[in-house]
C-alpha cells in the first residue's frame, strides 16, 4: 500500500517551486489559485525570500498549492492512501477527493491570515522538544502552562504557549531534552488560536465535501475519516487542537503502508516516517523536491499502488482483526 504525504508549515525553502513552473500550465495554476489565496503564489514559490514565505499568512496556501500542483503529475488513482501534517490536512483532503483543488486553496488562505491575526493579539510562540521521558516532558508542559501543540513520533513534542513559559521551559528542560525555539509567529494548534478557528469555521460552512476517495488520515487521532462533513469539522477544529503526527505515523504502520511520497517541499516528514517507521516496517520514500523526482515517485506507485477499493477492503479487514501485521 501506498500513501502520499503533504507536509505543512517549516518545510517551505525559498525558491522550492522554481522547477515547476516550467511544467505545462503549471505557472497558469498557481496564478489561477492565487486569486483563491489573497497572495501571489507564484512569486512567494520562486523569488520570495525566507523571511516572506515564513508569514503564515503567504507560507499556508503556498504549502497547499505545491502539493497539488506537484500531485497533478502524479496517477492519483493508484494512491491508496492521503495524509497531511497540519495545514498539509488541506491539501490531503483535496487529493483524496473530499475538497475540490479550489476549496483547499480558499480555506489555506483564510487559515494563514487568521492564524497570522491570532498570533498578533499577544506574545505566543512555539518550541521543538527533543528527547527524555515522554511523562516527564507532559508534566514539565503542564507546570510552565504550556501545550504539546505537535506530538511528531520519534522523541518530538513541540511545545507552545507563553514566551514566558517558553523562556522558563528552556532554561530548566527535563534530563535529557534539548529545547529548540522555532521561529514562528505564535502558539499554533493551541486555544490562543480560537479566533482563527471561529474564523475559518464560519468560511467552511460555505463548503459541501464530499466522502473521501480513498483513506484519509486525521491530524485529530491519526484514524481514517471516511466521512466528508465529518472530515471538514476536524480541518476547522485542528486549527486550535494538535497535531498527532505519532498517531497518523502508527496509523501507517497498522495498515501495512510500503511505499511513501512526501509531496513538496518534501523532506520533513519523510524523515520523521524513516525514524519512527524502522527496521521491518520501513516503507519505501521518495521525497518528491523537483520534477526530476516524478519518474522515481510514479516507479514507486507503480510498485506499491493499490485500487482505492482495494485500499478501503484492506482498512476493513484491519479493523475486524482479520489481517495482522
Amino acid at each position: 500500500m501506498l500513501a502520499v504525504l503533504c507536509p505543512g508549515q517549516g518545510s517551505q525553502k525559498p525558491g522550492f517551486l522554481t522547477p515547476w513552473l516550467d511544467l505545462p500550465d503549471a505557472e497558469a495554476r498557481l496564478r489561477s489559485w492565487s486569486e483563491l489565496a489573497g497572495v501571489d503564489l507564484v512569486h512567494l514559490g520562486t523569488t520570495a525570500d525566507a523571511d516572506e514565505i515564513r508569514d503564515t499568512a503567504r507560507t499556508q496556501p503556498l504549502l497547499v498549492a505545491a502539493a497539488l500542483l506537484a500531485a497533478e503529475h502524479l496517477p492519483m488513482g493508484e494512491v491508496a492512501l492521503t495524509a497531511g501534517h497540519s495545514v498539509g490536512e488541506l491539501g490531503a483532503a483535496a487529493l483524496a477527493g473530499s475538497l475540490s483543488a479550489e476549496a483547499a486553496i480558499t480555506l489555506a488562505g483564510v487559515r494563514g491570515r487568521e492564524m497570522a491575526a491570532a498570533c498578533a493579539l499577544e506574545p505566543t510562540g512555539m518550541a521543538a522538544v527533543l528527547g527524555g521521558d515522554p511523562d516527564e516532558v507532559t508534566a514539565t508542559l503542564d507546570r510552565h502552562g504550556l501545550h504539546a501543540a505537535n506530538r511528531n513520533g520519534a522523541g518530538q513534542v513541540v511545545a507552545a504557549g507563553a514566551l514566558a513559559g517558553l523562556d522558563k521551559l528552556a532554561a530548566e528542560p527535563p534530563q535529557g531534552v534539548r529545547v529548540i525555539r522555532l521561529q514562528v509567529a505564535g502558539a499554533f494548534h493551541t486555544p490562543y488560536m480560537a479566533p482563527a478557528e471561529a474564523a475559518l469555521a464560519t468560511v467552511a460552512a460555505g463548503i459541501t465535501p464530499k466522502d473521501p476517495e480513498r483513506l484519509l488520515l486525521s491530524n485529530l487521532d491519526g484514524t481514517v475519516v471516511d466521512n466528508g462533513h465529518e472530515l471538514l469539522g476536524r480541518l476547522v477544529r485542528q486549527v486550535t487542537a494538535p497535531v498527532r503526527w505519532d498517531l497518523c505515523m502508527a496509523t501507517l504502520a497498522e495498515l501495512g503502508v510500503t511505499g511513501v511520497i512526501e509531496l513538496p517541499p518534501a523532506g520533513t516528514l519523510s524523515g520523521l516516517v524513516k525514524r519512527e517507521l524502522a527496521g521491518d516496517r520501513a516503507p519505501k520514500i521518495v521525497t518528491l523536491k523537483t520534477p526530476n523526482d516524478l519518474p522515481a515517485a510514479r516507479d514507486l506507485i507503480a510498485e506499491h499502488g493499490t485500487t482505492v477499493g482495494s485500499a478501503h477492503t484492506s482498512r476493513d479487514n484491519t479493523d475486524a482483526g482479520e489481517v495482522s501485521s
